[in-house]
């Protein structure tokens, strides 16, 4: 497992701070912490390693963080980071720039230099995501990304929602990924910030064939969960969405070892398992959740559903749902009936 998770829970409570802020520096990198909650603070994150890359969701009070000009010069490795405000608001003070972001937005922070930040959270809900990425691995020269450090970028369309997207996912499903999927991953995360950042520099960065190709084979994949429910949705109509062959179409998906036609197929069935196994959908009939999500023939749904998970959709629905709950009122109402 990729996944680590660690939260102030179960420490005495003058303890939590000091210990917080210990963590956070193993974890990322050295610097500061304040908060007006330091005497009741309580925190959570989860993190995600990808072969010197991390991932980190984390949920806290509001804090003050500075990374001193002696912290700078203590060595160690200085990566870049990315912040992005999942709620919340936040200020970075670095490299003579203050951005302010607010949900949606995030930042490139250079830790080679000082800076200081400052984070309004509410401590219940995952307030940010850190992704931290040694230099040598993200293909910028240093002076182009010195011109994107403190620079607010728009999580809400073009190639930032599709970056912002892409680490979302990454968290959502961090219990899931494997050793096998470290490398994948850390490859496509690095890939995509560095078309975000050189979009901004007008091209600066050239992208090569490999990355324009894996960028637009995550757009693609985008496009088919945004249209699992069509029973439409096919191959070739993808092919045609992205103006490109399907020849190129099926190049982009062998990567996967998977046909796309076969990659839909998949992910419905999925889709379709996730619906049964949920006690909000009990009621519903399984031909109605198979409709759902594209498959129009019940039969075909039956035998492709039985041959992926080994039983029937309604038995798999029956061994995975905890039994209704009894409203024993009405039991003994009706029995005296």
């Amino acid at each position: 497992m990729l996944m680590t998770e660690f939260s102030t829970d179960g420490l005495p409570a003058g303890e939590r701070f000091a210990w917080w802020t210990e963590k956070m520096a193993a974890t990322l990198c050295p610097s500061q912490m304040f908060s007006d909650e330091e005497e009741c603070f309580r925190g959570r994150a989860r993190v995600l390693e990808l072969e010197g890359i991390q991932v980190c969701a984390l949920t806290h009070p509001s804090v003050w963080v500075r990374r001193s000009e002696r912290m700078v010069r203590q060595g160690g490795p200085k990566p870049y980071q990315v912040h992005l405000v999942l709620n919340g608001e936040a200020v970075v003070d670095h490299v003579g720039r203050r951005a302010r972001l607010g949900q949606g937005q995030f930042v490139l922070v250079d830790t080679s230099h000082p800076y200081a930040a400052w984070r309004s959270c509410t401590p219940e809900t995952t307030s940010a995501l850190v992704v931290q990425i040694p230099r040598t691995l993200l293909p910028l020269p240093p002076d182009a990304a010195g011109r994107l450090i403190a620079v607010p970028f728009s999580a809400s369309r073009g190639m930032g929602a599709l970056f912002a997207q892409w680490l979302v996912g990454l968290d959502q499903r961090a219990e899931q990924f494997g050793e096998a999927d470290a490398s994948p991953l850390a490859s496509v995360t690095v890939d995509l910030l560095a078309a975000v950042l050189s979009s901004r520099l007008d091209s600066l960065v050239d992208e090569t064939p490999e990355t324009r190709k894996k960028i637009l084979g995550l757009r693609i994949r985008e496009f088919i969960r945004q249209n699992l429910g069509d029973p439409d949705l096919c191959p070739m109509g993808v092919a045609v969405a992205h103006q490109i062959s399907l020849r190129y179409l099926y190049d982009i998906f062998d990567a996967e070892g998977m046909a796309p036609a076969a990659w839909i197929r998949r992910l419905r069935l999925e889709r379709c398992r996730s619906d049964l196994s949920d006690p909000r959908f009990r009621t519903h009939p399984v031909h109605t959740i198979a409709r759902r999500w594209g498959f129009t023939d019940p039969a075909h749904f039956s035998r492709a559903f039985r041959a992926t998970y080994g039983a029937p959709p309604r038995h798999y629905r029956h061994i995975s749902l905890p039994a209704e709950p009894v409203d024993w009122l009405t039991d003994s109402n009706s029995a005296e009936a």
